[in-house]
């Protein structure tokens, strides 16, 4: 890992979009820290999208329909949630710079969310960046038990049918291995990243 921005320093997109196709992303050590580091992992996170898992209790919340699933309608307040600060997660690693970068990423079509509603409030979301069929998960976070679950399930249901072929969740967590994520080498995830770039890009939202 190496820091090549000074603190403060803007990310150039068009190098975080080389970098992630790459297979390099960046982060930070603190929401506080303005400085940015790349990160390549030697082992990485994925969610293989037809060995997917959805709990049974997470089913049956799904079919009482308790929230309303949106797609990109409050970016601002997706970041914002996955940036806070809450009890078990004291800090995040997504910065100043990492926010503007992905507002920006947001801007030009790369960076999408899955926002769970319910009486007209977020409460609870994910986002990540596209690139080829590639979905590059980057954060999540809920306000209400389940939230930021139901947006991964409906994630998943959403590549699937829009033609994306991978699913990067960076690294794996206990909480993600429940739905099948999995660790896979440098070299093997080097290889499922340049099958999901070739060809037609999927697209996130239909026109």
């Amino acid at each position: 890992m190496a820091r090549p921005f000074a603190p403060g320093q803007r990310i150039p997109i068009d190098l975080l979009l080389r970098a992630y196709a790459t297979g390099v992303f960046p982060m930070a050590e603190s929401a506080d820290d303005p400085e940015v580091f790349w990160v390549q992992p030697k082992l990485r996170g994925v969610i293989p999208l037809d060995d997917f898992h959805v709990p049974r209790s997470l089913a049956k919340v799904i079919r009482r329909g308790t929230f309303e699933i949106r797609l990109d309608h409050d970016f601002a307040g997706v970041i914002a949630g996955c940036a806070a600060s809450r009890e078990g997660r004291l800090s995040t690693w997504i910065n100043g710079p990492i926010r503007e970068a992905y507002a920006e990423l947001y801007a030009r079509g790369h960076c999408h969310t899955v926002e769970a509603w319910r009486n007209g409030a977020l409460v609870g979301g994910l986002y990540g960046i596209t690139l080829g069929r590639a979905f590059f998960g980057e954060s999540m976070f809920s306000y209400e038990r389940d939230a930021s679950k139901v947006c991964l399930v409906h994630l998943v249901d959403h590549l699937k049918r829009q033609g994306f072929v991978l699913l990067d969740t960076q690294f794996t967590t206990d909480h993600l291995v429940k739905f099948g994520a999995i660790d896979v080498p440098r070299r093997k995830y080097e290889q499922m990243l340049a099958e999901a770039l070739k060809g037609k890009p999927a697209r996130f939202l239909a026109e």
